[in-house]
Order: C-alpha cells, then structure tokens, then sequence
C-alpha cells in the first residue's frame, strides 16, 4: 500500500506527455498537446487510467467474469441482471488511496491560474468532469458539467456575469445531469418536470423558458433527487469525488461495455478510463458565446473543406444530443470571422500533428475562442478513403500510413447499393445523409426490439426522435437508423458512421409517436413492422422496399489498391461461376481465376438433362454418348472466361461434388412412378420409372460428401475427366488459334493419395490434352498447369507425395475446415454453432475466419512439405476465407502465393494482404 501512495494519479495539461494515450486517455492527451502547442485551452488536469486500473482492481476477478457473461450475448433480461450485478460491485468501491488528496493540489493549481475558487459564490470556478479512454468512444462514457454550482454559488455567479437567465440555466443542466449521470435517476423524471415548465410558460425551445421557469425546474429539479437519492449534495467537494467516481463507473456502463465488445477493443488498446477535470467555460453566455464541433475535412464525402456546426446562446450537449438544430461553421464565419480564421489555422496544425483528419470541439465564450478537444475524426467510408489518399498528397501520410489508415471493411462499404436511378418515386420525407448506402428495412421504435427483432431474421430500420447512447446496440442490431432532429454531429450520426451503418438524421417532417408504435409525415401513417427504405447518402426516406443498384468505387479506391498492391506479397484472384463473375473479377483487379467450378455449368436444363443420363449410364459406351454433346456445349463457357481473363491463369476445378446432387430423390421418382400408376400409363413408362428409382436408389449414399465425389469419379470413370479436359483444352487450344493468351491450370479436387493424381492424369488428362495437340496442330501440354485440390487432412500430411505429381496446390479450407472438425457445415450452422460461440466454447466461425490453431497448421504443413519436394510449385487458397481479412493476415504469415475471393471480395483481400505484409515488414 505504501508504493500506491506515492503513485502519481493526476498531470496538469502542462506536465502531461500528450504522445501518451495509454496514460492520459485520448481526452487528456488531446488537451495535453493543444495546450502545449500554445492553443487556447480551458485550465485543468488529467486523472490517469492508472487510477481507474486501482479502482476496479479491488474486484477485478469478479467483474471480469460477470463481463465475459455479457460479451456471450445473453438475453435482455439476464444482460440487464448481469449489468445490475456488475454496477452493485462499482459502487461500493473506494476510490484508490491518495488519489483526492492529489486532486486537491491540483484544484488549488487550476484557481491560481483561473482566478476563481472552487465553492466560493464571490469567485465562483465550476469544472467539468470528463471521461477519455486510449481509443476514442465517442458519447459511451459519461461526462458532467459545470460542477461546483449550488444554491449559494448560483447567486454569486448571477451576480459575477450579470446575467441570472444564465446562471440559472447552467444550475438546471447541472442538476439534471449530475443526478441522471451521477446518482442514476431516470432521465424522463426530469425531463417530464421541464417539458411542464415549457408548456407553462408556452414556449418551444430551452432558451425561451424565462428565469423565473428555470428557478422553478431547479427547485423541482432538486425535489426529484430528494425523492430518487437523498438530498442534493451542496458541497463541491462531494460533487466532485462522486462525479469522479461515475466517470470511472462508465467505464463498465451497458452502452461502453457493448461499444467494446462491437468494435473490438482489446483491454491491450484500452483497458480504462482518464478523469479531466476541466474549468467550465460557457457557450450559453449570449449571442456573443456559443459551442460547435469542426472537421478538418468533410467526413462525408471527404472533400478538403472545414466542415462542422455551430449553435450560438448553447453548450456542447445541445449538438452532440440534437436538441437544437445547429447553424452551418460558415454562419460562424459570417458572424466571428476573426474567431473562424484562429480555428481554420489551428486545426490544420493539429491535422498535420496528429496526421489525420481532426475532429474538434470548441467553445466560445463572451467573443473568446477556447478549444475542448480534438480526436482523429470518425468518418464514411467513402471520406475515410479520399482523406487517406488526399494526405499522402498533401505530404502528410506516408503510402503505408496511408493504408493502414483504410480498413477492409470500409472498402466493402463502398460497394453498398444506392437507391436505382431509374425509380421515379418520390420520398416522403428528407434529413441528412449522415452514412452512406441505401437500405429497407422494417420500422422499429425501440433498441431492444432491433436485436429482438433482428435475431428472428429481420431487417430492421430504428426510428428515433434522436438517438442517446443507450441506444447503441440497436445500432448494431439495424441496418440502418432514421432520426428527426439532430445534425451530421449528432449521436446518431457519429456512430452510424463509425460502424457503417446507413442514417438519416434531422428528418423533421417525421412526427414520431412512441406510445402508438408509428411515425406521421403529414397524413401518412408509417406503423412499427411497415418497410421503409432510407438513403444515407441523399438524406431521402421512402416507403416500402425501393429498388437499389451497385455503385461504383470512387476513383482514390484504385489510388489506394494500387500502392496496396505494390505493398503485398500475396497474389489475389477471384473464385468465378460464370462470365460475368470473371467480368467483375477483372474489374476490381483479380490477378486471375483461382476457382472455376464446373459443375455451375450444367445448371441450363439441356446440359442437366445430359449430366443425368452420364451419372445414370450402366456402361463406358453409353457414358461417352452423352459426354461428347455435354463437353461440346460447356466448352463455350469456358472459352468465354478464359477470352474475358486473357493473359491471367484460370482454375477449372473438375466435377467435385457428390454425383447425387445432380439426380433427383428416389422419393420424387416414386411419387412420380405410384402417380403414373394411378393415372394407367404403359408398362414401357412405369418400367422405365422403374429402373430410374432402382437406379438412383443404388447411387443413394449414406454419407455422401465423403463418398463418390471428386477425383474418386476420374478414378472410377476416367472418361469423365477426359472429356472434361477435352473441353476446356479445346477452348484453349482455339483462343490461341484466334491469336489470344489463354492461361489454363487444371485442378483435379478431393484428391487423399497421389496415386490418385498419377491415375487420372495417365488415363485421362494426359490422353485429353495429346489429343487436342493433335486435332489442333499446337503443342499445349507446356502452356498449362495441373494441380490439386488440398481439401482432405491426408493430402496436407503427404503433401511431399502429392507435389511431385503437379505444379499448384490450392486449398479449399472450406472442405478442410470441416474435415479437420469432423462438422457438417450445413448441419451445424443453424444447430450447435450459434450455442458454441456464445457458450465460448469456439471464439469464432471457423467457417469465415480460419482457424488458426488447427487447419492453419495443417496448411502450413502441406506448404512446407510440397514446396519442399518441388521448389517450383505454386500455393494458393480458393475457399470462401480467401477474402477475410484475418485469415489473409494468417496464410501471408504461412507464406502462400496468392488468396481467391469472391469478386466482391477482391478488393478486400488486396488491401488485407497489404496489411498483413505492413505488420509483418514491421515485426521482422
């Protein structure tokens, strides 16, 4: 206990090294550096994360556990017994020894340099207490204002400013939210006691209320917390060590914990929150004062502009919670033009520092500028993108920086749709477009029935007049959000951008009505469960489900992909079906097919109708009958692809899975045979039905994907893997008759044993391609590529034998994935694997991220063991994980050639793989 005492908790912004967030938190540090570059920053001090690590370290062990409980997802109900239990353990802790003794030195420090005393109504200093982890959570912790009014204070700040409305107005907001912040008193309590007052006094707004009204809300106001808590702590010593200790208390609030676990947030990045302890300075003095948030750069659309709101007579909650509608940062230009010009100029000193784009929160009080904060701003994705790109530009990021600065996710959500252009329709009402993408989605009034509604298969649209941070989680529970008041700073809009989510904010012709579960716009009626469609980036709402069409990716997308692509070292190509899969593959920059499946060629009912009587077919002679017009028809599709992909490879996987799947079900051919019997067809059609359900019968297998399938068919039928090659050979063998660079590779798939390889080759390829040299007068067999398939746990532990026999390996990890856990993907996933991930029992989808400690392992045994019997042999992936992010980072570290995604993918893996060789140049 002796070492906690002389433990240092607290830094004045002066002595604090701003580089350091772990320590001072975002907040803390921000003000830290703001005031060290000489900008005018209100006086005060940073409470460390350290002294909130000390404080919930007394009950550690038991608040972790009760986390874990939360982060499984449970139900509302057992969520909100778990939160209760968890709070129950943070309010009967003390706070760390030592910690207010050091708090008052440095309160004694802030009136030296303010002039004011803390509690004294002839000098009155009142403070704002500030919560600030290492990385930004913007509005899930909690903050307190102007603490150290009470009822004698009141009156000498009154008297101090000359301005009781004011006086008054700040003692209200203070009661309100210390006793909902601090003491945990129902917000509503106090809101339902001033919308009395306002309809009293028949006014609208906050500022109307005269100063008699507001002497009246804080009379109720402390009758209230009288009722709720106990009586209104007085001395401003007590408000401040509770306040300090409700700060640190929101560090384990529902809305923080939810936010963390979202956007996953490692205790290693944050694992507390600082305490600021900031001089108020008011934005509420008069026309003269006021508050506002400004962006280096526009975070919509990213264009080099300022961009921000302003709202004069106000403080900094009346924007960030949309109570008011604030004005445009130009209006402050037309109204403080000497102020915006000192803004402009700082903010772009604090852009270049903190090389990106800044989000800054100012105050102006009596005509003085004073800065509140500045973090890395949250942006769109299609802002995050062009900002990126426009520093390196500007000399401000490095290219790799620059990459970094760009996460996958933000890429996929630039291919979110947008409302068809072609609908003529018109919106029923229009906000602003606060994050990108159009979607519909079914009206819903409240969060809690988002996630109830959206477990159940739904897409929701949350409607809200505004949104608060309780509210968060069904934000992620919604495909998009839809307010009526607040601006492109307020919560809602904030945090739709940071998780990608659609929104519409401030849509004031919408008049919403909780109580009955709709919303009106004019006459029309919109009732919880109706579809709407919201467009984030219009600001337009229509009713019903409106037709959407793909963007474009915006010019920097490319910018960024090609120093993404001179940074990586993993190949990227694309997994096709058909030509205009190949299309998209090569518009979004896939070096190649890595996965061609077949078998999506015999869907067309003519070339099914032939794959049928191939699989039914008792002998060889009558299999080729049917072989030579089916080869003859696909290989057209392959010629197509292999045209539109000229010069890169193409990976034509052969048939692959189970034959069954192309046959229909015995229990169809007997319904259909008892049918023809009843109806009186001949005995030639009922034998002939006959024959069909015996014959499909004795295909029938009891375990079917590890059955007859895959090579096992080239093995058993080699003219099936003849005539397949034959095809696609042809196809090959043409184009470059017609003068083009086809580059064909030949994946043989489910192979276990490399004599499986050496069989099908010498009775089947080979023999395909020689005859196709033949016919076609060219030489191909040193054009093309033959390889496998790694999908079975057997070819990964042989694969030295396997990789003698061709030139690639691509492993199919879906398969694997499932051989390596012995699951049925298509069982598990809507049986046991939801309840596994949320028990713990796996921490993720092995089926979306690679699993890391065993089919990873078994990868890289298969590469370091085929690379080392054939040095030239090329490695590759072709399952869907090829375009997740975190197993791209996982096969980069194994040291594949190249990942296959889906086309939309591509442009995912590219940036992935650029990452992965960023950290790992780094690590090395």
């Amino acid at each position: 206990m002796g070492s906690e005492m002389t433990k240092k908790y607290v830094f004045s912004f002066e002595e604090g090294d701003w580089r350091d967030k772990k320590l001072l938190g975002g907040k803390g540090a921000s003000l830290a550096q703001m005031v060290q570059l000489g900008l005018p920053v209100p006086p005060g001090f940073t409470i460390t994360t350290e002294a909130c690590r000390d404080f919930y370290s007394y009950e550690e062990e038991t608040i972790e556990k009760l986390v874990k409980e939360l982060e499984r997802g449970p139900p509302p109900d057992i969520r909100d017994k778990l939160i209760g239990e968890v709070w129950k353990i943070v309010d009967r802790l003390p706070v760390p020894e030592g910690l207010f003794e050091q708090v008052k030195v440095y309160v004694k420090k802030l009136e030296e340099k303010s002039g004011k005393i803390f509690g004294d109504p002839n000098k009155p200093l009142l403070v704002s207490v500030r919560s600030g982890a290492a990385v930004s959570m913007p509005g899930m912790m909690d903050t307190v204002l102007n603490l150290g009014l009470n009822d004698e204070v009141v009156k000498g700040l009154a008297r101090l400013t000359n301005n009781e409305w004011f006086a008054y107005d700040a003692y209200r907001r203070f009661l309100q939210m210390f006793g909902r912040i601090v003491l945990g008193i129902k917000e509503e309590l106090f809101d339902e006691v001033f919308k009395e007052i306002k309809s009293k006094y028949g006014v609208k707004y906050d500022v109307e209320v005269p100063v008699e009204g507001l002497k009246e809300a804080v009379e109720r106001f402390k009758h209230v917390i009288q009722r709720e808590w106990g009586s209104f702590p007085q001395d401003p010593w007590v408000q401040l060590e509770l306040a300090v200790k409700a700060v640190f208390r929101s560090w384990m609030n529902p809305r923080a914990i939810f936010y963390r676990m979202a956007n996953k947030i490692s205790k290693k990045e944050a694992d507390c929150t600082a305490v600021n302890v900031v001089a108020m300075v008011f934005g509420n003095m008069g026309w003269d004062s006021g508050t506002g948030v400004l962006f280096t750069r526009d975070v919509a659309n990213g264009e080099n502009r300022p961009y921000g709101e302003f709202l004069p007579n106000a403080q900094g909650e009346d924007v960030v919670a949309g109570i008011r509608t604030p004005m445009p940062l130009d209006k402050l230009k037309e109204m403080m033009p000497q102020i915006y010009d000192e803004l402009i100029k700082a903010s772009k000193v604090l852009e270049r520092l903190n090389k990106d784009v800044q989000d800054i929160e100012f105050t102006i009080e009596k005509g003085k500028l004073y800065f509140l904060q500045n973090r890395d701003a949250k942006m769109t994705p299609l802002a995050r993108v062009k900002t990126a790109v426009d520093l390196v530009m500007d000399g401000i990021l490095t290219k790799e920086e620059a990459l970094l600065k760009v996460k996958p996710e933000h890429i996929v959500s630039l291919l979110y749709p947008r409302i068809d252009p072609k609908y003529k329709g018109k919106p029923i009402a229009k906000g602003l477009g606060a994050s990108p993408g159009a979607v519909s989605g079914q009206v819903v009034f409240h969060p809690d029935v988002a996630v109830e509604w959206a477990r159940n298969g739904k897409k929701v649209i949350l409607v809200r007049v505004e949104t608060k941070p309780d509210d968060v989680h069904g934000f992620y529970a919604a495909v998009g959000v839809l307010t009526s008041r607040g601006g492109m700073t307020s919560h809602a809009a904030v945090v739709a951008r940071a998780i990608g989510k659609s929104a519409v904010v401030g849509a004031e012709a919408i008049s919403i009505n909780y109580d009955n579960k709709e919303f009106r716009v004019g006459d029309l009626v919109v009732r919880e469960g109706e579809w709407i469609t919201i467009d984030g980036t219009s600001g337009d709402v229509y009713v019903g489900k409106i037709p959407t069409v793909e963007p474009e990716l915006i010019s920097e997308v490319n910018v960024l992909l090609g120093w993404a692509d001179e940074v990586r070292k993993l190949g990227v190509r694309a997994n096709a079906d058909v030509p205009e899969d190949a299309v998209l593959a090569r518009k979004f920059g896939a070096e190649g097919i890595g996965l061609l499946r077949i078998e999506r060629m015999f869907r067309k009912p003519e070339r099914l109708n032939l794959l049928r009587k191939v699989i039914l077919a008792e002998n060889v002679e009558e299999r080729v009958k049917y072989l030579e017009p089916l080869a003859e028809m696909i290989k057209k599709d392959f010629k197509e692809i292999l045209e539109i992909m000229d010069g890169l490879p193409v990976i034509i996987r052969l048939i692959d899975p189970p034959l069954h799947e192309f046959l229909p079900a015995p229990e169809e051919i007997l319904k259909e045979l008892y049918e023809s019997k009843i109806k009186g067809v001949d005995d030639a059609a009922l034998k002939e039905f006959e024959w069909l359900y015996n014959r499909i019968s004795k295909l029938k297998e009891h375990n079917p994907m590890m059955g007859h399938r895959g090579v096992r068919v080239g093995v058993t039928y080699p003219e099936f893997y003849y005539y397949l090659t034959k095809s696609m050979v042809e196809a090959t063998a043409e184009l470059i008759k017609e003068g083009k660079n086809p580059i064909l590779e030949i994946m043989i798939p489910q192979v276990a044993l490399a004599s499986e390889i050496k069989y099908v080759k010498e009775k089947a390829i080979l023999p395909a391609i020689k005859d196709v040299e033949s016919r076609y007068g060219i030489s191909l067999l040193n054009k093309l590529k033959i390889g496998t398939m790694i999908e079975t746990v057997r070819a990964c532990l042989t694969a030295d034998e396997i990789a003698k026999e061709v030139d690639f390996f691509s492993y199919g990890t879906n398969d694997l994935t499932q051989a390596t856990f012995s699951f049925s993907r298509d069982d598990i996933e809507g049986k046991f694997l939801p309840q596994y991930i949320e028990s713990g029992v796996l921490m993720y989808n092995p089926f979306e991220t690679l699993d890391d400690k065993g089919v990873a392992k078994l990868i890289e045994i298969g590469t370091k063991l085929g690379k080392s019997s054939n040095q030239q042999l090329e490695v590759g992936i072709c399952g869907e994980h090829g375009g997740d992010p975190k197993s791209i980072e996982i096969l980069h570290r194994i040291g594949l050639d190249y990942v296959s995604a889906s086309p939309y993918r591509v442009v995912v893996a590219r940036l992935a793989a650029a990452h992965a060789a960023i950290k790992y140049k780094s690590i090395s």
